[in-house]
């Protein structure tokens, strides 16, 4: 049974979409597009160049204009990101960048211009791609749509641990409010939001390990029906 083209992963934050993800991409032997890091590379560029966030006009100019890299890594290497020449893969991270992104993303032209990016990557490949509208949005042909669930206290204990895991000091009910805020944010914004595409097949990863979502993903994938 031939694979599909391309698969799409969707979820809230700190779901384990870009974990799952890599995972997946690696033992299908496919690329993998994490959608959130580009959003984070061009929130990183607007503050660089000093950007106003209620901008449009020049967001939607620097989204459109952006030369965005994802360049192939080896199967045992976490994906690198460079804007305009510049390797971002750790700067994106920043607490800036955190707390700016969703009004980046938020910006319907920008996302316009992102999407259409996104689909150019995946055209011609086979890609696994997360985010939080591929399914809906970026990628609605795409024979395999998942939608990644969590609770959000486990959401955010996970993000604890990854803050801890880097030497980051961050205080639970932090993380906690953050992500709550996000989640009102991504579910009812008027592009694109955040929800499951009606053919999306839900899977809870609370009390899972990344790698036994991903198997999840990688038999489904082996069993959907490709044209």
């Amino acid at each position: 049974m031939p694979s599909p083209a391309s698969i799409a992963i969707d979820g809230s934050a700190a779901v384990g979409k870009s974990t799952v993800g890599r995972i997946v991409a690696t033992r299908l032997g496919y690329r993998f597009i994490d959608t959130g890091e580009m959003y984070r590379a061009l929130t990183w560029l607007a503050l660089r160049q000093g950007i106003p966030m209620d901008d449009v006009a020049s967001l939607a100019k620097l989204a459109g204009g952006a030369k965005i890299d994802l360049p192939p890594q080896p199967d045992d290497a976490l994906g690198s990101i460079l804007i305009n020449g510049l390797d971002v893969t750790d700067a994106i991270h920043g607490a800036a960048v955190e707390a700016c992104v969703p009004q980046v993303s938020g910006v319907p032209s920008v996302r316009e211009a992102m999407a259409a990016r996104q689909r150019s990557m995946a055209r011609g490949a086979k890609v696994v791609m997360a985010g939080r509208d591929i399914g809906t949005v970026v990628l609605p042909q795409a024979a395999l749509k998942v939608f990644l669930t969590a609770p959000l206290k486990e959401r955010a204990r996970r993000r604890h641990i990854e803050q801890q895991g880097k030497g980051l000091e961050a205080a639970y009910e932090a993380i906690l409010a953050d992500l709550a805020r996000r989640d009102e944010i991504d579910t009812h914004r008027p592009v694109s939001p955040l929800r499951p595409a009606a053919d999306a097949r839900v899977i809870d990863t609370e009390g899972q390990t990344p790698e036994q979502v991903a198997g999840a993903i990688v038999k489904l994938a082996k069993e959907v029906d490709c044209p």
